[in-house]
């Protein structure tokens, strides 16, 4: 029988997750299972697939199915493979863990309410993560679950790079920049010395970009700055977030349209971003392959502001040595990683057109001064690592 950790990134219309082998045991990690849940609150279909990718259940549920009634189908599925896994703990991405959790940690009830204390920081994930964490903890009290956290990474930043220029008192009250998709950027930090050799300790920035999407520069593989601040609408434009916003918009929006907190918040969080801009959609893909002016508006208006962010931590890390692509766009979208390469060409940037075109991990040529690469992250390995040490060494 194998012992396995849960990784679980649970969102609000679906839940993705993980299962991996040689849990306690000195062998690294290995991947058994992995999945989704997808089309919560509408048609929710759970999907498990092996390591291989080779699919093993695929199963709709009713419409009225919820995020709990899904955990225990997964776990249910789980124990029905009794014989060959043993359910050993849970790992859960915490999107925001404010100023005082910068490493993962057991989750206890204590902890639970701490990190309840956190949702209005990022209202389209926490609560929904921290959901999850409840219904396991429902479902099988005993079971250890550890929380790791998106904005962990990014505590190595320097004072200067996490501070507003707002009154000291707000500041005070933890009012500063955090940043996100940490568990990403800390997977790439981990495989580069591998992929770009002595420069993964050089100046270095990562463009995490998906439905979500940010960019973040290290220098010896630490964080030194990063697009998204306070919360998670910061920096590029993203799926249905709007990126960085003028403060003025939103006070003329509610002087002089009467908008109130949650018509605000709609917008900014779900309406704005790709699917604003295009009035089409929120997936890069439908946005590339569309002939609509307004698709390519989106669509331009993404590179452009990758462009210019790239260009501003380049400036904050003196230089620029390695560019990685990562995340759902950052991975498959050729098109997207060529029209902001090619806008780098003053950085020493060199795209290799075909292997960029071909998938190749190096898309750089040999006389570029930056070497760029795709990476594939990984946030589950991560989960499962930290829920691993912590767990071991709690005995």
């Amino acid at each position: 029988m194998t012992r396995v950790i849960l990784a679980v990134n649970a969102g609000s219309s679906s839940i993705k997750f993980a299962l991996y082998g040689h849990a306690f045991e000195d062998s690294e990690l290995e991947a058994v299972a992995g999945g989704s849940v997808t089309g919560i609150g509408a048609k929710p279909r759970l999907s498990i697939h092996d390591a291989g990718g080779k699919e093993i259940m695929n199963r709709d549920f009713p419409a009225r199915t919820g995020h709990e009634a899904l955990l225990g189908e997964l776990l249910e599925w789980i124990e029905g493979h009794s014989s060959d896994y043993s359910l050993a703990a849970a790992g859960h991405r915490i999107v925001h863990g404010g100023a005082e959790f910068t490493a993962p940690i057991r989750i206890d009830d204590k902890v639970l309410e701490r990190l309840e204390a956190l949702v209005p920081l990022a209202p389209l994930h926490q609560p929904h993560n921290l959901n999850a964490v409840r219904a396991l903890a429902r479902k099988t009290p005993s079971l250890p679950q550890v929380a790791c956290f998106d904005t962990a990474f990014h505590a190595t930043q320097p004072a200067v790079a996490a501070a507003f220029a707002l009154p000291r008192r707000i500041t005070a009250d933890g009012v500063r920049r955090y940043g996100f998709h940490g568990l990403s950027y800390e997977y790439i930090a981990g495989v580069l010395p591998d992929i770009a050799g002595a420069a993964a300790d050089g100046r270095v920035i990562v463009a995490h970009l998906g439905h979500g999407a940010s960019l973040c520069a290290m220098q010896g593989r630490r964080s030194l700055a990063t697009t998204m601040g306070f919360t998670a609408l910061d920096g590029l434009p993203m799926g249905t977030r709007c990126g960085t916003l003028d403060p003025g918009v939103m006070l003329y929006l509610m002087k002089e349209k009467g908008m109130e907190y949650e018509e605000l918040s709609d917008l900014l969080y779900r309406q704005s971003g790709l699917l604003g801009v295009s009035g089409i959609s929120d997936d890069m893909r439908e946005l590339l392959a569309s002939d609509a002016p307004e698709a390519s508006n989106a669509v331009e208006l993404f590179i452009y502001r990758a462009i210019r962010e790239t260009g501003s931590l380049a400036a904050a890390l003196g230089g620029l040595d390695v560019l990685v692509f990562t995340g759902g766009i950052g991975e498959h979208a050729a098109a997207v990683r060529e029209g902001v390469c090619t806008a780098l060409h003053w950085l020493g940037v060199r795209l290799d057109s075909a292997a960029n075109s071909d998938g190749h991990r190096c898309i750089s040529t040999p006389d570029s001064g930056v070497q760029v690469y795709v990476i594939p992250t990984d946030e589950d390995l991560v989960m499962a690592r930290h829920t691993q040490a912590l767990v071991k060494d709690a005995g």
